[in-house]
């Protein structure tokens, strides 16, 4: 029985074994990494200069390693007038294939060893010297200028693209770092820098990538630039101690690393949050899947650069022009932007529960509430910090406001990569326009150390508060209400056919009143109890002369009495 446990066990310990085995790769040197691109970072420069006489002036400086064979071509047959002058400290051969047009210039003592497909007589010997701001003031001093210069490690072809050189600024030549692979006027292939594997099978429903990247401790220490072109990321990163990773960008991206990483958007280095002293393929390897509780990993990737600066670009399987075409932007470069991938989302009550559609209209006395997040995953390491907001009108005469806000409670649980706020837009009460752009500054910190984190915006319409009208006053036409208006009305009629009556009975007054009886029979009246006579119209003539006599015995009565 006890043999029987004893051989249970074993096979335990060889499935187990071979189930780890499973999830590591060796290392091999590939023409192109499809997950990977590595190149170091040399010294060269890239102008505007054209020669009077229309061609270009081009330096390549080759260097070579031990082991590799030093055997390369030019492929020129494609190109405009040029001036290419080569250079190398190697003893290495090469095969050319040159346009007419092109003058091919190397020094007098040169240990580069030339055979043409085409026999041309445009080789060239000078005696220019070797070091590199001398060469470039030597071939300033033959042609008026320099075009590019080029410093290549191992390489295999060198093609012209035949495009026109295009750059815009200074016609000088100034040395620093730089990719050549962003030199679209000509196209460089190199021995492979780094090896690489991918474990099989690959698990298709774990659709965030890790990618492990390795420089073995035999390797110098260097400053890597690392761009991130594809989207939910892990890497692992490890080098010799000494060794710099610095981010250009992050997107959606999770790192861990034994050495210094350098965040470029905020000038400021996360220590090593790792330790681990092997630099073996397979130790790194499980270190990584143990990290971050994976079962299988994406690529591993191994390089020993010989040059202090390399960079390393994360390529985008969905868009694979990422790799090479980018332009590659070194750790010195400050005018380049370096804003972290953000996005705001409006809310209408503090609950944040379903965010406001970006056409929604929002009223200027309701308190708005905001949610700033990060589109990058760094395992809560960084936190958001708004530093102001400010509101923008559109048109051809903006209008710029400050917006005050309140910074919102959440637990790092509730809002992981994000920060939240609210804020009152009464101040464009009294306003007409009704389109802003809302626009918040934000840092980026880590611990108590911040950076600038660039600023996130979205637009917005505010419209103005609905006055309400005044109730009206609501009539009840029900039957209870119309038996009371009736009954009312006819306590009214009542009431005044009462007041009549009283009228009637105190002064005497008939009901149907008569002016003329009424007016005689009033007391003081001088026609009191006197018959008042018709009046005619038409009066005949022994009227009017009776009539005179009664108006002159009228008039002469006044006469004798004061006689």
């Amino acid at each position: 029985m006890e043999g029987h446990v004893v051989l249970f066990a074993l096979l335990l310990c060889i499935s187990a074994a071979a189930s780890a085995s499973s999830q590591t790769c060796d290392p091999i040197k590939v023409n192109d990494n499809p997950w990977v691109y590595v190149t170091e970072e040399l010294i060269g420069c890239w102008t505007s200069f054209i020669g009077q006489d229309n061609a270009e002036v081009h330096i390549l400086k080759l260097n070579f390693d031990t082991l590799d064979p030093k055997i390369f071509s030019l492929e020129m047959n494609n190109t405009k007038p040029m001036n290419l002058i080569l250079t190398s400290p190697c003893t290495c051969f090469a095969l050319h294939n040159l346009h007419p047009d092109v003058k091919l210039y190397v020094k007098n003592d040169s240990r580069i060893t030339l055979h043409a497909n085409v026999k041309h007589d445009n080789v060239y010997k000078r005696d220019f010297p070797s070091e590199d701001e001398e060469l470039v003031k030597w071939a300033s001093q033959e042609f008026g200028g320099v075009t590019s210069f080029t410093t290549i490690r191992n390489l295999k072809v060198v093609t012209s693209t035949g495009t026109k050189v295009t750059k815009p600024g200074s016609s000088n030549c100034t040395l620093r770092n730089e990719d050549a692979s962003e030199k679209h006027f000509m196209k460089i292939e190199t021995a492979p820098l780094a090896t690489s594997c991918s474990p099989s099978p690959q698990n298709p429903n774990d659709e965030t990538e890790l990618h492990i990247i390795n420089i073995p401790d035999s390797a110098k220490p260097c400053n890597v630039s690392v761009r991130f072109g594809t989207k939910k990321t892990r890497v692992f990163l490890r080098g010799p101690q000494g060794t710099i990773w610095t981010f250009i960008n992050l997107l959606h991206t999770q790192f861990v690393s034994n050495n210094d990483i350098m965040l470029l958007a905020m000038k400021h280095i996360i220590s090593p949050t790792i330790t681990l002293n092997s630099g073996n393929a397979v130790d790194v390897q499980r270190k990584a899947l143990d990290y971050f509780k994976a079962s299988t990993f994406t690529s591993f990737t191994e390089f020993s650069p010989e040059y202090p600066m390399v960079l390393l670009v994360l390529r985008d399987n969905d868009n694979p022009e990422v790799t090479k075409t980018s332009p590659a932007v070194t750790p010195t470069t400050t005018n380049a932007p370096h804003q972290m991938p953000l996005l705001m989302q409006l809310y209408t009550s503090p609950e944040y529960h379903s965010p406001m559609d970006p056409n929604t209209k929002v009223q200027s006395d309701k308190r708005i509430y905001a949610e700033i997040s990060s589109q990058t995953l760094w395992d809560s390491v960084l936190t958001i910090k708004v530093i102001s907001c400010f509101v923008r009108s559109t048109g051809s005469c903006p209008v710029v406001k400050e917006l005050p806000f309140m910074s919102e409670a959440c637990s790092a649980h509730l809002c992981p990569n994000s920060t939240r706020l609210s804020f009152s837009l009464d101040q464009l009460h009294e306003l007409t326009t009704t389109t802003w752009d809302l626009e918040c500054s934000v840092k980026v910190c880590y611990s108590q150390h911040c950076g600038d984190g660039g600023r996130v915006k979205r637009n917005l319409e505010v419209t103005q508060p609905c006055l309400q009208p005044p109730t009206p006053q609501c009539f009840d036409f029900r039957l209870p209400g119309v038996l009371g208006i009736a009954f009312g009305g006819f306590l009214i009629g009542v009431l005044l056919i009462g007041a009549l009556w009283f009228i009637k009975i105190k002064t005497g007054y008939p009901t149907g009143l008569d002016i003329s009886s009424t007016a005689a029979n009033l007391p003081g009246c001088p026609c009191s109890g006197a018959k008042r006579q018709p009046v005619s119209t038409n009066p005949s003539p022994s009227e009017n002369s009776s009539a005179n006599a009664s108006i002159g015995s009228t008039q002469s009565t006044p006469t004798s009495s004061m006689a």
